[in-house]
């Protein structure tokens, strides 16, 4: 993503505009209303944020009614923005204490979809997560190929390809999405992945973390050694074959188990 493009994307965040970009599945101005949450209900959405994040809540299916206001407020507001400036710093602050052996084999594994990519244009007219998913309008939004990228991962990734490390994205998204993904990713800026893994027939009903994990398993049966994972489920880095170091990216609008 050009410097343009990522101003564009932070002001647009920060302003809560009705569009992230004029190529972008536009915001409507009912899902923009503004509504102030009372004291109570912000002080019980804050704590039904921190048990997600933290997987307290263990499995969960919606966004509470009364939370609504309070996750598009957070995920298209400057919160949401700085926490995932913190994971990537923190994540470049591992990442530079890694003794890289020059031989490709020292990798950092990437989930895609509100990890390197950025779904909120289209959760933005389907409920911030308060609706049931419909896989059908999402692949539709898949697609268009057309999801900004996460500043903070966009920035963490290339500063990781320059220590060294091999990147390789591990996504839920199906085989047949793989030329509208790997478009989107150049479209968002990202290149030089060495691997984009995507579940096949085989995959097909496996929970994610069983999914995940046997791929990372795959990774290390052919000699990689896996420093670092970053993705917003804990599906994406639990399980076995785990990373060394593991890094949790911000999200309260859907669980995947």
């Amino acid at each position: 993503m050009d410097s343009g493009r990522l101003l564009l994307f932070s002001l647009s965040l920060a302003l809560i505009s009705p569009a992230f970009s004029d190529s972008l599945i536009r915001i409507t101005p009912d899902r923009l209303r503004s509504y102030k949450l009372s004291r109570e209900d912000g002080l019980y959405c804050e704590s039904w944020r921190y048990t997600v994040e933290t997987n307290d809540a263990g499995f969960w299916r919606y966004v509470p009614d009364r939370c609504l206001q309070y996750v598009k407020d957070y995920v298209t507001g400057e919160r949401y923005m700085s926490d995932s400036e913190f994971v990537a710093d923190d994540s470049l602050a591992y990442a530079k204490t890694v003794q890289i052996a020059g031989d490709g084999k020292d990798v950092w594994v990437f989930d895609i979809d509100e990890t390197l990519l950025s779904n909120i244009p289209y959760y933005a007219v389907h409920g911030f997560g308060s609706e049931a998913f419909d896989e059908a309008s999402f692949d539709e939004w898949v697609n268009l190929a057309e999801a900004p990228a996460l500043p903070a991962s966009l920035r963490l990734c290339r500063e990781l390809e320059q220590l060294g490390f091999t990147i390789v994205l591990l996504t839920g998204r199906s085989e047949h999405q793989r030329k509208v993904t790997e478009k989107n990713l150049l479209y968002a800026g990202y290149s030089n992945w060495e691997r984009l893994i995507l579940r096949g027939p085989a995959d097909n009903g496996k929970p994610a973390i069983v999914y995940k994990s046997e791929k990372r398993r795959g990774l290390e049966d052919e000699g990689y050694r896996i420093h670092g994972s970053s993705g917003d489920q804990w599906s994406d880095l639990m399980g076995f074959a785990i990373a060394r170091r593991s890094f949790k990216l911000p999200n309260p609008m859907y669980f995947i188990a």
